[in-house]
């Protein structure tokens, strides 16, 4: 995860949830004797110990900018680096790159995924997962509710993850530079409860570029007409749960 202002508490509250698509992930990568393993983008670093059981053996280390992520990560025990992860570069060939829920973050992806390649030993692997969330209202009322409201001077300038590619354009970039390459889509419905558990799941990721930038009543204000919104858009059922479809797009692409 990319940035300095992440809150690993606030993030970590719904870490199962976060957790499963990384889970998902790891379970499909296939490589017969992985050595050097980065999790590029690690966050608290929860999937560090499932790639280090995933690949036994491996020298397994995880990539974040945020300074608060890392010191959650660094209890985990494994090798971690403080870096942008729009920059990074290893100081030698990778055999698994994966990362999850953090390339959505950088724009650029036509020239960011090439060279992300290019960081990979022959046969290794490029596993990512990424939030294919821009057009659900969860991401979409962000957009709409930072520029009418009287933030929008405020925030005029900020914006959260730009929309990723779609499904195609991956695979028109990837497939002519890689042996192997699969792509799906999963649409997770996560069960959520508690007050206003959408808003508190996006005040962990996506929501956190607006309140940065905003304070007293302004942030409050802006936090409100959120909270109405998600409210309307994912009511609760009729054991006061909530329900918020999470749609995912995962990448596995295999060097030769």
């Amino acid at each position: 995860m990319s940035g300095s202002s992440w809150d690993a508490a606030q993030y970590l509250r719904f870490e199962d949830e976060r957790l499963r698509p990384a889970i998902d992930l790891i379970g499909r990568i296939a490589h017969p004797a992985a050595r050097r393993v980065v999790d590029l983008g690690c966050g608290a670093g929860n999937a560090l110990p499932l790639l280090a059981a995933r690949f036994p053996g491996a020298a397994v280390a995880g990539v974040d900018g945020s300074a608060a992520m890392l010191a959650k990560a660094a209890a985990t025990g494994f090798a971690t680096m403080q870096a942008e992860i729009a920059a990074w570069a290893p100081d030698a060939p990778v055999d698994v790159l994966f990362s999850n829920a953090a390339l959505q973050w950088l724009g650029g992806h036509a020239a960011l995924f090439p060279r992300l390649l290019t960081h990979l030993a022959p046969g290794g692997v490029l596993a990512v997962q990424m939030p294919a969330m821009h057009a659900a209202p969860l991401r979409a009322e962000q957009d709409r509710i930072a520029r009418e409201g009287p933030w929008a001077g405020a925030l005029a300038r900020v914006a959260s993850a730009p929309p990723i590619l779609e499904p195609g354009d991956y695979y028109d970039l990837l497939r002519p530079r890689v042996a192997a390459l699969d792509l799906w889509v999963t649409e997770y419905v996560h069960v959520l409860r508690g007050e206003d558990p959408v808003v508190q799941w996006a005040m962990g990721t996506s929501l956190r570029p607006f309140l940065d930038a905003l304070e007293g009543t302004l942030r409050e204000g802006f936090l409100a007409a959120y909270r109405s919104a998600m409210r309307a858009a994912y009511p609760p059922r009729a054991d006061g749960a909530v329900l918020l479809p999470f749609r995912r797009l995962f990448i596995l692409a295999r060097m030769g």
